[in-house]
């Protein structure tokens, strides 16, 4: 029996990476260089190796279970009973809701938008919208999105393909504020006194450090 939250979030899942080609494209048409879309630093070229097949699971895997009929791969019995059906069912709108937002966030990084740090290639440093009050909203709303995958989806795979993100997405983060200080020096340094890594900090702290 197909199963509509998942085709739901299945769905959204397909657009949010059917966007982020579309950039892609956009990126090298424009640039006419690889460099910001290929990653060129081993630390992302070593992410990538997992992050490609990461991001094939992540649009496989919840159409999968939508019609699956053997373990570990089929929906467990709860997940079609309420009060998890709600449950599921606020979770594939939450999901919707993310991609919108990382469309608009999308769109505020404009020109500056890259799938991989590009060292050769200037880009702006961006702080408005919701980046004004969290340094990276995008992956931000990522590990969100894979969070209502892991409700929608409560299979074992799904489980730990959602590790391996979150993981994958706190160490891109970390990399690129490296590379951003580098490039932007003390601007990102008070930049990142005040805003939080994936939530909004209440107050602005003293060391650049800091994380939220």
């Amino acid at each position: 029996m197909k199963d509509l939250p998942c085709i739901v979030l299945a769905a959204t899942v397909w657009a949010y990476w059917a966007c982020v080609g579309a950039m892609t494209i956009r990126v090298r048409r424009r640039t006419r260089k690889l460099s910001g879309i290929v990653p060129s630093q081993s630390v992302e070229q070593l992410m990538w190796v997992v992050w490609v097949p990461l991001v094939v699971l992540w649009m496989v895997l919840p159409y999968v279970a939508a019609s699956a009929s053997s373990p570990p791969w089929q929906l467990p019995a709860f997940a079609r009973e309420m009060p998890m059906m709600l449950l599921r069912w606020s979770a594939a709108g939450v999901g919707l809701a993310c991609l919108g937002l990382s469309i608009h966030c999308w769109r505020r990084m404009g020109r500056n938008w890259r799938m991989a740090i590009a060292p050769d290639q200037q880009t702006e440093l961006v702080t408005t919208g919701l980046y004004r009050l969290v340094r990276h909203p995008i992956y931000a709303l990522s590990i969100l999105l894979m969070a209502c995958t892991v409700v929608v989806v409560p299979t074992l795979p799904v489980a730990a393909m959602a590790m391996v993100h979150i993981g994958l997405m706190l160490t891109k983060a970390r990399n690129e504020e490296r590379f951003l200080v580098g490039r932007h020096g003390p601007a990102y340094q008070h930049y990142m006194r005040r805003t939080g890594r994936f939530v909004p900090r209440l107050w602005e702290r003293s060391g650049a450090r800091d994380d939220a």
